[in-house]
């Protein structure tokens, strides 16, 4: 038997454990640049006239008048909080699917299955006790059905957030309760095609003959329907796969067009993606540099380029990337735009233990990995950015999100604990 373990309106969620004066209030989450509401919990979700990815200057009023509170996106909190969240259940199972940031597949095989439901309930409570992270849990017997036990679960008040199909009968109800679009994998063009066959429920398209479904749907669908009449098609997923490519492309929190701050901002997103790149014990033969101006705006010049540069041997080094991310972002800008953003994207990623090297490339004594692993290890033990390249600058201020209603990073950075109490530290 699979669990499928979901927070609660996560990002929200993460918010309100530090502010208990926030509970049961409406919190929403905001985009990079406090551009607009990605994420809410359910009292916010209540005001209907609240919609979502509306840019907040223009509903800032109605969130006020609704008691609304509004903060930044807090990756680095809610990153931590998530981890929290796996930690928990691995004492659970081993065998542990972290399918996203805020929900996972568990392992339950070793359950017996009269104790599913208790088992079940204490997952939810043990998550909440250790976090403070409210969750819905959906047992049964394949990842499909999983998902919408859990999307029942948190559906029906009368579940408390648990519901387990562990009967042919609990398989049928809960299928019958669902329509074709809650079913995981179910696109609009399918729900659509369905629809016109005058399938409806989740049972409905469980009971369709599986010729009809392969034809119509190819095997991705065949594979769907198994799964809901409890046959496992879908394996939990313990080690992902190394990504292919790893990137970043934030907007500037004001338009720039001093090459400098620019160039200060390439650098700091290079060591980002450097380090998740080292993290995956990878490295890369290629990086590409995208600069632009913002295409939403109607009086300013548009300016869009971007460039791929080639290493003579692949490499984890930061030092050795923002050589060449700098050089690529010098052949690119030009004079005279307003420039919204610049992306970094490595490409052409490799095992770091599979490298062809190249005989006649000499390493300058910056780019060891020795003294790579130095800077990663007093950056883990001492914060975020602490050892970092000259490029880098300290105008982060000046090209930066705009975070102006970022939470502390409670978990994570020692100057922002939560202080309790009276006095101060």
């Amino acid at each position: 038997m699979i669990a499928l373990v979901d927070c609660n309106s996560f990002y929200a969620s993460c918010e309100q454990v530090f502010r208990p004066d926030l509970q049961n209030s409406p919190v929403v989450v905001l985009s990079n640049n406090d551009g607009c509401i990605i994420a809410a919990n359910k009292e916010a979700k209540l005001i209907t006239e609240i919609p979502m990815f509306q840019p907040v200057f223009k509903i800032k009023k109605l969130l006020d008048e609704n008691n609304v509170s509004y903060f930044s996106s807090n990756y680095t909190l809610y990153s931590d909080m998530s981890h929290r969240v796996m930690d928990t259940l691995r004492d659970f199972s081993p065998i542990v699917e972290e399918y996203s940031i805020d929900e996972s597949f568990v392992d339950l095989t070793a359950i017996d299955i009269s104790n599913l439901t208790t088992i079940a309930n204490n997952i939810k409570n043990k998550v909440f006790k250790n976090t403070g992270i409210p969750v819905g849990v959906g047992v049964a017997s394949t990842k499909s059905l999983s998902k919408l036990a859990n999307k029942f679960a948190k559906k029906v008040v009368n579940n408390n957030n648990v519901f387990v199909v562990d009967s042919e009968e609990k398989r049928k109800f809960l299928l019958s309760n669902l329509m074709v679009k809650d079913i995981w994998g179910i696109g609009k063009k399918h729900a659509i095609r369905l629809s016109n066959a005058n399938i409806l429920t989740a049972l409905e398209f469980a009971d369709m003959p599986v010729a009809w479904v392969r034809k119509e749907m190819t095997v991705i669908g065949e594979r769907l329907w198994r799964e809901l009449n409890g046959v496992p098609c879908l394996e939990l997923v313990i080690t992902p796969d190394k990504k292919k490519e790893i990137g970043t492309a934030k907007s500037f929190g004001k338009m720039l067009t001093d090459y400098t701050l620019i160039e200060e901002a390439c650098s700091f997103y290079v060591s980002e993606v450097a380090d998740l790149l080292r993290q995956q014990h990878s490295s890369c033969s290629q990086i590409e540099i995208g600069l632009q101006t913002n295409q939403f705006s109607s009086f300013d010049r548009q300016y869009k380029n971007k460039i791929v540069i080639t290493l003579d041997s692949p490499t984890d080094s930061t030092v050795k990337l923002t050589k060449a991310a700098l050089g690529g972002l010098k052949q690119i800008f030009k004079e005279g735009y307003r420039y919204k953003k610049v992306s970094v994207n490595l490409v052409g990623i490799v095992n770091k233990h599979e490298i062809q090297t190249n005989l006649f490339e000499i390493e300058h004594k910056a780019e060891s990995s020795a003294i790579t692993k130095v800077i990663d290890d007093l950056n883990s033990k001492y914060g975020k950015n602490k050892v970092k390249i000259a490029t880098v600058g300290n105008r982060e201020r000046e090209w930066g999100l705009i975070r102006e209603h970022r939470s502390p990073r409670y978990t994570t950075q020692w100057d922002e604990l939560l202080c309790v109490g009276r006095g101060k530290l």
